[in-house]
């Protein structure tokens, strides 16, 4: 089972007995304000199994964001291969629940993902799509070191906007990566 860990996160694979604190995190319309809608429970529960399936057929997928101060599911965060303008991408994405903002637990959840994906998981690039008034989720991008190099009408997203940062890993690296 992977297990990352930050100064205050940890980072773990989903099991099946997180579902109920996932569907608080995902069918929350404040969280999940920038998505197409909160997820009904037939959504959490296509999440759930779809990341658990891709720990087996990829070795890493979406992973619980866990509050090492009070044990909690605050977060979701990690990679899935998602096909973006035509083409398959290391695709890095972040949620964290509302209580939790402006804290610094994406860009600390974000930062740890993308070290895993440039080291153990050895990816060439990664880049990370979002609305583009999803303003705190681009400065997490940014402050990742991912330039944003894309825009395109995202019709999984109510054909908004969508702009798509990437950083590969020799940027990560002179960047003081691994």
């Amino acid at each position: 089972m992977i297990t990352i860990t930050t100064e205050r996160l940890l980072l773990r694979e989903y099991k099946e007995s997180d579902f109920d604190e996932l569907r608080t995190l995902l069918s929350d319309s404040k969280t999940m304000r920038f998505w197409p809608q909160p997820f009904d429970d037939q959504q959490v529960r296509n999440w759930l199994e779809r990341s658990i399936r891709s720990y087996q057929d990829s070795g890493y997928g979406r992973w619980a964001v866990i509050s090492k101060a009070n044990r909690k599911l605050i977060g979701d965060c990690g990679f899935m291969k998602s096909n973006i303008m035509n083409r398959i991408e290391n695709d890095l994405g972040y949620i964290i629940h509302h209580p939790y903002w402006r804290q610094g637990y994406g860009y600390e959840a974000a930062k740890a993902c993308l070290e895993y994906g440039f080291g153990p998981l050895e990816f060439d690039s990664v880049c990370a799509n979002m609305a583009h008034d999803h303003l705190a989720s681009q400065k997490v991008a940014e402050n990742l070191g991912m330039k944003r190099e894309a825009q395109f009408t995202n019709p999984r997203n109510r054909n908004l906007l969508t702009y798509v940062y990437r950083i590969s890993r020799s940027e990560a690296f002179d960047k003081g990566g691994k």
